[in-house]
């Protein structure tokens, strides 16, 4: 039963059972033990598993090795390559590999690299990004706190009901928490401007539609705007049901709200940050005087010229002087003063609102009336009374037009969930209050609450796709009839059951994963032919499947093998090196020129993880991007694999790679004993293993002939720019104008190590690391 459609049909729909799968009640199956494996690691989620395999005519593969077991666990919850050490201290722990591989999973759930690599997962899901999108992609100074928040909740282990509460409504149902406060960052997430060219009216039904849409993909697995403009053609989502959710948030406003920073928020490097704006800003002010002094001086002339007195135009506006007798606003200037004048003042706004980034402020949201916002372009804060003014009222929308309101509706829920329809079954879970404040709170509590079977099927599905590379439900943010249907019905049910009775922890849930045979097995089978054969997608977990490491932990793992990764956590975000083109092409922002891409100046803030990284919605770094580094506009429910040719260039021919081939040398030739050693070292590093007597006497061999062609090699050191001259065209004249960009941050810039600052030596041994980092064993995870 729904709250019904605006079609008059809506009432005689029907729909296939296996397509309502998803909304049905909770319950803990039988676990079918008669299909157990026969393996010390096996438990109730290789039972669900044996007894499909079962029904294929199938058997499983063996278990991976120690080697391969602790590469994919270090992988999977760190996001980083295991140490040798670390390797080895398995490999021979003389325990059981059920208890020592249990042992390997606490130490990774319990290091605090844990948190960035998971949650880099949930800000995938989410749209994480430190600027706003769009023709404004003005920085969110304050969003890298909620990146923060995420990490440190996977950290703790919060409970995945308290992380919803949180972020849908953590400002009303925690007052006075900073952590609740900073979470709710969230609702905030998306791409949205609001410009002086902008309609207010639109902007703000664009976010209501965002909100709505995203609350609906990440904690529902349903895409709610399908039924924005009309009711769901597939699903029983009534329009009506899509404006009851967008009424929850039709009080939601934005502001950046005061915070003071935690014990544990990192906050070093902020007064240099704080010192390159400023003298940005002095620069910009300096601009400003000069040209104001130029046309000063001009007017002086004119009035003098005239016999008139001289007074500030302003001032002669006010006294009501006749136009012919005032001197014209840009009386003495050029086309060139006039261009710089406009991009003074928009640089201006710019550093001045990004000084913000370094303040004790939240990136958040609170309850209240709409304000009448004309544009947007520095800090927002909540109003003295926020409930003076009009409290909006939702409406069903025409075609989503905000200006075509058909139907006054209130705040609710999907009725199409047991119990969840306020007109039918009214209960203490799912009424939302048509105050002005609240609405979030008990939204919230709809969400987070057991009996919402959607949430909880949701979140233990994500948590098995980033395991295994593929959901039980192969397409997470769609459990409706256009999504993929579960694999293993009963499975995903029997760990919801069981998350839910575990607290909602997600460390659990690793631990029921993880220690199980299915995720132990070897990459490979006896029969593959025949398991290809009758599961060409792998759904059924015969063995496990490889993963290429995604962007950023193939970047963090080069950084990690070359001893360069900085493993400092948190703080704001840092700007690693790009290839310079990018960094320092012309791009539009609001009229003008966004100031170049300048890298962070020292090797030590650029190495940081890549989870850390600045994510500017308008300027992509070519390297993550061609490794499929998602989209921040859009929720990214799984991280595509490509594979093209550009991926080769950019791994084994760009300037980021051959740094981190000359750092890996370096390193290797400081501790090594001799050359056999040092080949021994990179594989170790590298690989996690030992190289064969093959492979060393090739490596040795490649390694000589490459010195022999390096000494005859001569590189010259390359100037590092501070400034770019940049050419424009006045909007006003149309004429084009030059003005010279300072790259401040550039004269105090560290470039990393180079091809001419290292001996032939050092650079062939470099060229044998190179070729490992491109390595099939280097890039995939078995």
């Amino acid at each position: 039963v729904t709250s019904g459609g605006l079609d008059p049909s809506w009432d005689r729909r029907l729909y296939r059972p296996e397509d309502l799968w998803a909304y049905r009640p909770l319950q803990e199956p039988r676990v079918p033990v008669e299909f157990l494996p026969d393996d010390p690691l096996a438990g109730p989620v290789d039972a669900f598993i044996g007894r499909r395999l079962h029904d294929r005519g199938l058997t499983a593969a063996p278990r991976a090795d120690r080697r391969t077991l602790i590469r994919r666990a270090t992988f999977d919850l760190w996001g980083l390559p295991p140490s040798p050490e670390d390797v080895e201290a398995f490999v021979r722990d003389p325990r059981d590999d059920a208890t020592a591989f249990a042992a390997v999973v606490d130490r990774l759930l319990a290091g605090p690299h844990y948190g960035e690599q998971w949650g880099r997962h949930w800000l995938d899901v989410v749209r994480y990004a430190d600027t706003a999108g769009l023709a404004n992609d003005y920085e969110r100074p304050n969003a890298w706190r909620y990146r923060d928040y995420v990490i440190r909740a996977f950290n703790r282990d919060k409970p995945y009901d308290r992380f919803i509460r949180e972020q849908i409504a953590g400002d009303e149902l925690y007052p006075g928490d900073v952590e609740a406060l900073i979470a709710t960052g969230f609702l905030r997430m998306g791409p949205w401007e609001q410009t002086s060219m902008s309609v207010f009216r639109v902007t703000r039904q664009q976010f209501l539609h965002d909100v709505t849409n995203i609350v609906g993909e990440v904690f529902l697995s349903h895409a709610l705007q399908c039924a924005r403009c009309h009711d769901h053609k597939f699903d029983p989502i009534p329009t009506r049901d899509h404006y009851r959710i967008q009424a929850v948030f039709a009080t939601t406003q934005f502001a950046e709200r005061p915070a003071p920073f935690l014990p544990e928020e990192n906050t070093t490097g902020f007064e240099q940050g704080r010192r390159y704006l400023r003298h940005r800003i002095r620069r910009y002010q300096q601009i400003l005087r000069a040209i104001d002094r130029k046309r000063e001086e001009a007017a002086r002339r004119w009035y003098a010229e005239r016999g008139l007195e001289y007074a500030p135009r302003d001032e002669l506006l006010k006294r009501g002087v006749p136009e012919d007798r005032i001197a014209p606003r840009h009386v003495g200037l050029t086309a060139q003063d006039l261009g710089l004048e406009r991009i003074a003042r928009k640089y201006l706004v710019r550093h001045r609102w990004e000084l913000d980034r370094y303040e004790p402020l939240a990136y958040a949201v609170y309850s209240g009336a709409t304000p009448k916002l004309t544009s947007v372009s520095g800090r927002l804060t909540v109003p003295s009374d926020p409930l003076r003014g009009e409290i909006e009222q939702t409406s069903i929308l025409s075609l989503g037009n905000p200006f075509s309101p058909i139907e006054p509706v209130t705040p609710g829920v999907l009725s199409c969930l047991p119990g969840s329809n306020d007109r039918i079954q009214p209960n203490d879970w799912n009424t939302i209050p048509e105050a002005p404040r609240g609405r979030r709170a008990a939204f919230a509590r709809w969400l987070a609450d057991q009996r919402n079977v959607l949430v909880v099927r949701s979140i233990v599905n994500r948590v098995w796709l980033w395991h295994f590379g593929r959901g039980i439900v192969d397409s997470p943010n769609n459990f409706g009839t256009n999504g993929k249907k579960p694999t293993h019905p009963e499975l995903l049910d029997w760990l919801a059951v069981d998350f839910v009775r575990h607290g909602w922890s997600i460390k659990h849930l690793h631990r029921r994963i993880m220690l199980s045979a299915a995720y132990c097995r070897a990459s490979t089978h006896p029969d593959m032919q025949q398991v290809l054969r009758r599961d060409p997608e792998g759904s059924l977990y015969a063995f496990f499947r490889p993963r290429r490491l995604t962007a950023e932990e193939l970047r963090d793992a080069m950084l990690c093998v070359s001893g360069e990764l900085n493993r400092e956590m948190g703080g704001v975000p840092v700007r690693p090196d790009i290839n310079r083109e990018v960094a320092r092409q012309p791009r539009q922002i609001m009229g003008t020129y966004a100031p170049a891409y300048q890298p962070s100046p020292s090797p030590a803030q650029r190495h940081r993880r890549s989870v850390y990284a600045a994510v500017i919605r308008g300027l992509r770094d070519p390297f993550m991007e061609v490794f499929n580094q998602p989209n921040p506009d859009l929720s990214c429910e799984r991280r595509e694999t490509s594979t093209v040719t550009t991926q080769v260039f950019a791994l084994f021919n760009s300037e980021q790679s051959y740094d981190r081939a000359i750092a890996f040398a370096e390193r290797v030739l400081a501790e090594s004993r001799s050359d056999s050693d040092a080949i021994d070292r990179v594989w170790r590093a590298a690989l996690q293993r030992e190289p064969s007597a093959e492979e060393r006497r090739d490596a040795l061999r490649h390694w000589a002939e490459a010195q022999r062609r390096h000494e005859r090699m001569r590189f010259v050191p390359q100037p590092i720019p501070t400034r770019i001259v940049r050419q424009a065209i006045d909007e006003n004249t149309g004429e084009t104008f030059e003005f010279v960009e300072e790259l401040e941050q550039m004269a105090d810039y560290v470039p990393d190590r180079k091809p001419w600052q290292v001996d032939p030596r050092t650079r062939a041994l470099a060229d044998v690391c190179l070729v490992l980092m491109n390595a099939n064993e280097f890039v995939y995870v078995e």
